[in-house]
């Protein structure tokens, strides 16, 4: 059955960081969710007021965070000493556990700036484990081309063909199964892939026209399109192509208690991660 569009959460205009220009839809409006995905953010401009201050060093507890580039140069550091050149194309996918404090600034003073932010929770037994981080080029993401030009980037999880040939992305093995594709589609072209019933699952739309499902539903841009059940995804572009990402995981039915930058399952654990942090102790066991 394929997923049809339940509801539209609209990127919201905000800031973040020092003061980076952005849309929120997922984490926005109340804070609407889809579990495990926390937040949504798409950042865009030319304009270098737009981005230039980055996001200086800050804390992260409880969760994961994904950085997808589509174009623009920014750098992590954080204190584990690890330090990434996040460039057009590529991802940085880390893991905060019970600690991680980190930085990512902008190597650019003009042009584009482009990309999204995605939040992921952990579940309450991983919230504390080490923090890890992984930085991958766009040359180690692999591509899958479609019958009709288009092509599909897998990030995260598995991507299956129509003759069953299986391609993996670079990200894989953990506890929420995240799915992750960059989906680019030319001219009326056509995509379906199988989707586990049991996942939760989103489409954002950054460029171009795309409907879904059977019905084909009309999908807005810049805004998260929340599918209902099924155990297939289903869309087509139109006549100028389109670019979306698609997402879906492993939901967890847990307590969510977020404060800023923490994500943990009661309120006593945020005071205990404002407390860590304010004494130096939010990233050591």
């Amino acid at each position: 059955m394929n997923r049809q569009i339940i509801q539209v959460i609209p990127g919201i205009a905000t800031s973040d960081g020092a003061g980076v220009r952005l849309r929120r839809s997922l984490g926005g409006h109340h804070r609407q969710r889809l579990a495990p995905f926390l937040m949504l953010d798409e950042f865009s401009s030319n304009d270098p007021n737009d981005y230039v201050a980055g996001f200086p060093a800050h804390p992260h507890r409880g969760f994961e965070t994904v950085t997808y580039m589509l174009e623009g140069h920014m750098l992590h550091e954080d204190h584990l000493g690890n330090r990434g050149h996040l460039k057009s194309g590529g991802v940085q996918w880390m893991t905060a556990g019970r600690g991680i404090i980190h930085s990512e600034m902008p190597q650019q003073e003009s042009g584009v700036m482009r990309g999204f932010q995605l939040w992921i929770n952990l579940p309450a037994r991983e919230k504390m484990k080490p923090a890890g981080y992984q930085d991958i080029q766009d040359a180690s993401i692999p591509r899958f081309h479609l019958p009709h030009g288009g092509l599909i980037k897998v990030i995260a999880g598995r991507c299956q063909s129509s003759n069953g040939t299986v391609i993996q992305g670079p990200i894989h093995g953990l506890s929420t199964e995240p799915l992750f594709f960059d989906i680019h589609l030319s001219s009326d072209e056509v995509f379906s892939h199988p989707v586990p019933s049991s996942h939760h699952s989103f489409i954002y739309v950054y460029e171009g026209d795309l409907s879904i499902g059977d019905q084909a539903q009309q999908a807005p841009r810049q805004a998260a399109l929340i599918l209902g059940e099924g155990d297939q995804v289903t869309m087509q572009s139109g006549a100028n192509g389109a670019k979306a990402i698609w997402l879906a995981a492993k939901p967890l039915y847990e307590p969510i208690v977020q404060h800023g930058p923490f994500v943990m399952n009661t309120q006593e654990e945020i005071m205990q991660a404002i407390t860590d942090y304010q004494q130096n102790r939010l990233t050591t066991p």
